[in-house]
């Protein structure tokens, strides 16, 4: 099973998906005039404008929930997997696909708002590629396909590595404790507490619903990233004469990579769009259930959530790993032979082992312990996003067929997911980590692609990033929407929007 994981994986992660995500990137970035420079002032007022409703959750709830599942595990373990196996040089390319990510975060999130619909049973707001696959391309089949395997990559191969993570981070700290025969397998006592804690929690939040979940990462999500950052930013601090340093070798290890600068490149951009999941298609079903007065300011809220999640998350991880020297680089030859090795050969590089012990060496007992908690909060709110995704794609498959179908759908997915997270936390990380890495591709190649032709046939994100600015230059005290000025066509939200306020003009008069 594991041979068949990496024989899918080399094709799902052939350099065609790599330079895909990069190209997307730069597109996207010429298209809207690097809208990530130009507007990123705009961008962070935005957090902080609109409300929730009824029908929908606020600006910041939904970068709040994308963050949730941007935030996890990608920035800890999967930082240490880009440097252990693609020399630092792989953080300077993590680094290019979140600057270019970003445009394309931006475009869609913005299809996702334009092509948002209430759903039928509950009124809430629901949207992301699925939907504007349908909508946009007029495609159903293809909007199918990607409900599918999103359902498949967010409700099954996904969830376990950051439960893998979890558990092992817990392991790290307080052991496994006495060893049980649990289900056939040897486990430690430890490794099933914290995972039967996971569970509990998970049952109590998802069956909750989007709100539950918005409210739960609304306040955790920051108070975990910033408590993470300042912790980074002391060690930093402590090492300040290695900053230049570790700058220098991560820019030259970018293109004469110890590792090699193909190792580098493709580990740099596998695990940051791992973490970032910028064009991967995940961002936008949060993205589409915000209040907004307008579809382009949920997608700049998406673009600068790609910084926080890589510039300042992944980074701070980074600097922290590299300043202290707490990792080996292994080499691509059969016999597994490090490049470098730092710390001991038998430390796993696809965990948060590295991050672990570049806490410990500055903080002791308490920054290893400090990092299972980090792991465990940000691992569990990116489960909660998984299942939100998972839910929303269920949603989109069952919409026309009834409440009882749509009900039934979603508890067998709220059971999947549960089942996933105890299957990840019992297994080995290596393979766990394969398994995820497939998700992650099937759903960018899937999701790229579409909305490159979408680009193609109406250029819908680019039409509303300038309806957008013009309203901003012309100082409008209150944004609208028109699709029909555009030409986009299945918007129903948005055309509803328009009749309503037609009407309300009419009776005025």
């Amino acid at each position: 099973m594991e041979a068949l994981v990496n024989v899918f994986n080399g094709i799902i992660w052939s350099p065609a998906l790599i330079y895909l995500c990069l190209g997307a990137g730069l597109f996207y970035s010429i298209l809207t005039r690097f809208v990530q420079v130009r507007l990123f002032g705009e961008m962070i007022s935005l957090l902080f404008k609109g409300k929730s409703s009824d029908q929908g959750i606020s600006s910041f709830q939904a970068l709040a929930v994308s963050l949730a599942g941007r935030v996890g595990m990608g920035n800890i373990a999967g930082v240490a997997a880009a440097i252990g196996f693609g020399g630092p040089g792989a953080v300077f390319w993590m680094w290019v696909v979140a600057f270019f990510g970003a445009s394309t975060a931006y475009a869609e999130s913005t299809l996702a708002q334009i092509y948002k619909e209430r759903d039928l049973v509950t009124g809430e707001y629901r949207g992301g590629p699925a939907y504007y696959f349908e909508k946009a391309l007029g495609q159903k089949w293809y909007g199918i396909l990607f409900a599918i395997s999103s359902i498949i990559a967010c409700g099954i191969f996904l969830p376990g590595v950051q439960a893998n993570g979890v558990v092992n981070a817990t392991a790290q700290v307080l052991g496994e404790g006495s060893v049980v025969n649990f289900l056939g397998m040897e486990v430690g006592m430890i490794r099933l507490a914290a995972l039967a804690g996971i569970l509990l929690i998970l049952a109590i939040i998802i069956f909750g619903g989007i709100k539950r979940i918005a409210t739960f990462t609304e306040y955790v999500v920051p108070f975990m990233a910033i408590g993470y950052i300042l912790l980074a930013l002391i060690i930093m601090f402590s090492n300040f004469s290695q900053v230049p340093e570790v700058f220098g070798l991560i820019i030259g290890d970018a293109f004469t990579a110890q590792a090699g600068f193909g190792a580098a490149i493709g580990w740099g951009v596998k695990r940051g769009v791992y973490s970032n999941e910028a064009g991967q298609g995940t961002g936008p079903h949060a993205a589409a259930a915000a209040e907004v007065d307008h579809p382009a300011q949920q997608g700049l809220v998406q673009a600068f959530s790609v910084y926080v999640d890589t510039l300042l998350v992944c980074s701070a991880t980074a600097f922290m790993i590299l300043s202290t020297g707490m990792y080996n680089i292994q080499g691509t030859k059969p016999d597994g032979e490090f490049i470098l090795q730092n710390v001991d050969k038998a430390t796993e590089i696809n965990s948060p082992a590295f991050t672990q012990m570049a806490m410990e060496s500055v903080y002791g007992t308490f920054g290893n312990t400090f990092i299972a908690i980090a792991v465990f909060f940000f691992a569990f709110t990116t489960i909660l996003a998984y299942y939100y995704i998972a839910e929303v794609n269920v949603t989109y498959l069952t919409r026309f067929i009834g409440r009882g179908a749509q009900k039934s759908g979603l508890f067998i997915a709220k059971v999947l997911i549960m089942l996933m997270v105890a299957y990840g936390g019992l297994n080995s990380a290596g393979y766990i980590w394969g398994i995820g890495d497939i998700g992650v591709g099937l759903m960018a190649w899937l999701n790229i692609v579409g909305i490159l032709v979408i680009f193609f046939i109406g250029k819908p994100a680019i039409a509303a990033l300038k309806d957008y600015e013009a309203q901003r230059k012309a100082g409008v005290a209150r944004y609208t929407f028109d699709p029909a000025k555009f030409g986009i066509k299945n918007a129903p939200y948005w055309e509803e929007r328009v009749r309503r306020a037609e009407e309300d003009k009419h009776n005025i008069r």
